[in-house]
């Protein structure tokens, strides 16, 4: 038997403005928790995100520069930098900051709303938690791929928007170190709902 879904549908919103986006990745991490990701008809809730600082974290792909790869990540905030991790998964990130930092907060986890038969579909029948519960899970239960980098979540210009439907964020996000890292892995700059299921690793928080 299938997992219900555990929300109801929301109402559509305008996307999050340029603004919220031109902000350090780890004040704009915490403020994305709540917010709906927006792909066509499928919409799921943000429950987990980590936040990458360029020049100041060596784990950012944007530590050493510029490159082919991450040169989105140099660009306007509130585009969208997708990346393929290990050889096998894309991961995405909203680009945050000014101009030519190279800043961004990778999206760890959703919560599925609308669209769920598509995200099934997508994702090969596991379970409804399982549907965005990881960073590559969510872009493929999202059909986010490398035709997705740059795309702009402000204007929406390819059908991808990250939207605010008056979810607030946790007034105390539990916070930890990120996952699947080796350099600056100490640094607590995970976030993420407390006690939501479709959260990707329940590790103790730091605070």
């Amino acid at each position: 038997m299938r997992e219900a879904a555990s929300q109801p549908e929301v109402a559509r919103r305008p996307p999050l403005d340029r603004e919220f986006y031109r902000r350090d990745p780890r004040a704009v991490a915490p403020d994305l928790l709540g917010k709906v990701v927006v792909a066509g008809d499928r919409r799921a809730r943000i429950v987990e995100v980590e936040a990458y600082c360029g020049p100041e974290d060596p784990a950012a792909h944007s530590y050493r520069g510029p490159t082919a790869r991450n040169a989105t990540m140099f660009g306007p905030p509130g585009h969208l930098y997708v990346y393929f991790s290990y050889g096998m998964h894309w991961c995405c990130n909203p680009v945050c900051g000014d101009d030519g930092e190279g800043v961004a907060v990778l999206l760890r986890a959703l919560e599925p709303l609308d669209g769920l038969d598509e995200m099934r579909a997508a994702r090969g029948g596991v379970k409804d938690r399982d549907l965005c519960r990881g960073p590559a899970r969510l872009c493929q239960a999202l059909g986010i791929t490398r035709d997705l980098d740059g795309a702009d979540l402000v204007t929406g210009d390819r059908a991808l928007t990250i939207e605010d439907d008056g979810t607030p964020p946790p007034d105390d996000p539990a916070t930890g170190p990120r996952i699947g890292i080796t350099r600056a892995a100490d640094l607590p700059w995970r976030f993420w709902v407390p006690g939501n299921p479709y959260v990707s690793a329940h590790r103790r928080p730091t605070q």
